[in-house]
């Protein structure tokens, strides 16, 4: 057992600790869940207020003392932190037991890789008593040391005529959206491997650990061939819809394997499906979702290839977007957009009745053409919609027209 008294001084502060010191002075449990390796146990030891036990059952001793006496494990007037809780989700009853017997904000902390077993037992162990934080791959400016995500916030509470400004004021120079994609945003690889070589060895590390230990954990995979196959090929979808029927087809598997294994993918955080957006919100599950990756650098390292598509700075706005989202305390929703004749905006966050188009564009001289489908779906949707946002790898900040303004990638995320 570990008493925290001091942090690493070359970790990045994360945009999701506000949002963790918030929950934790309400409520007696907080949940972090997550992709493994996106700094979970970095930030339970760095942001959690005062001196805590802190308790990590990947420790032999540790997990051996959860299975046999949970109640002494998690007993005394001390806070705890527990990590890689999901490796022994039967303590959550003792947890329980102890918020029961003297409710206090802050009494634990847990967190662990994405369970589906664990999150339904969390949820009926702890209802009422926890609040659940999602941490992403690090965002671009929580890379560059500023512990926080893009400037989502602050455009929805400006009005639309003074985003331009808004915009503009925001520091940073430009950067090769290329080589920030193939970095990605797991930690170790992003900020402390130089080569492409290096993290390839650790993003193949991170596939193994993730094929022979975490995904056994989640369910009984027998062919991973199989499962690496599709892994693959949904990587090489990043960006498109999802047909499982053509999945299934072109990896020789059944539609109903598809779709556990991309179920199994999504559970693990490592996959992302962002839903079309509809009026009528069951619509909204029915239609097919796109298929995106937590992780840019490391769907790049499953494709196997040197190129990274425009589709891949696409996949960067979404993970600033998901970081965003999910710290926040009023919910959000990002989807995308289309429609029966192919129009399309490739991100619409909506937060109460107001929505917001954002359109990707893996150009340096966006167009006025490049707005017409952000101008199609505010005409659809009238005054609910805000005004349209490109963005795009040039310098160029301006109105592309009166409801669409062009933005540099960079002054956004």
């Amino acid at each position: 057992m570990t008493i925290i008294h001091a942090v690493n001084a070359d970790t990045r502060p994360r945009h999701v600790a506000g949002s963790l010191r918030d929950r934790l002075s309400v409520m007696p449990a907080v949940v972090v869940t997550g992709a493994r390796q996106t700094g979970k146990s970095t930030l339970a030891q760095e942001l959690t207020p005062g001196r805590r036990r802190f308790l990590s059952l990947d420790d032999m001793d540790v997990l051996d003392a959860a299975r046999r006496d949970p109640e002494a494990l998690v007993g005394g007037d001390e806070p705890v932190t527990l990590d890689e809780v999901q490796r022994a989700p039967d303590l959550l009853m003792a947890i329980k037991r102890a918020i029961d017997r003297r409710r206090r904000p802050g009494q634990f902390l847990l967190s662990g890789s994405a369970n589906l077993l664990l999150m339904r037992r969390v949820s009926e162990s702890l209802a009422g008593r926890a609040s659940y934080l999602t941490l992403w791959p690090m965002t671009r400016r929580e890379l560059r040391g500023l512990g926080r995500c893009g400037i989502w916030e602050e455009l929805l509470g400006a009005p639309d005529r003074d985003w331009l400004d808004l915009v503009a004021a925001q520091p940073g120079e430009p950067q090769d959206w290329r080589d920030l994609a193939r970095r990605g945003g797991f930690p170790i690889p992003a900020l402390r491997m130089e080569t492409s070589r290096e993290r390839a060895v650790w993003f193949d590390g991170y596939v193994t650990t993730y094929l022979e230990r975490d995904l056994q954990s989640l369910a009984s995979i027998a062919a991973l061939p199989d499962f690496r196959r599709l892994v693959r090929a949904a990587a090489l979808r990043l960006g498109q819809l999802v047909n499982q029927t053509e999945l299934g087809r072109d990896t020789a598997l059944p539609q109903p394997t598809v779709h556990r294994y991309l179920n199994l993918l999504e559970t693990s955080y490592l996959l992302v499906r962002v839903p079309a957006y509809a009026v009528n919100r069951t619509r909204r599950l029915i239609k097919a979702p796109r298929l995106y990756w937590a992780d840019t650098g490391m769907a790049l390292h499953v494709t196997g290839s040197g190129e990274v598509p425009g589709a891949y700075l696409e996949n960067l706005v979404l993970q600033d977007l998901l970081a965003w989202r999910d710290a926040r305390l009023d919910r959000a929703e990002i989807l995308y957009w289309r429609t029966a004749s192919g129009e399309e905006v490739d991100f619409v966050i909506e937060t109460g009745d107001r929505l917001l188009p954002v359109e990707v564009k893996a150009t340096s001289r966006p167009r006025l053409g490049a707005a017409a489908h952000l101008r199609t779906f505010r005409a659809e949707y009238g005054e609910q919609a805000r005004a349209g946002l490109l963005l795009h790898t040039g310098p160029a900040l301006e109105w592309l027209a009166p409801d669409v303004l062009a933005a540099p990638w960079w002054k956004v995320l």
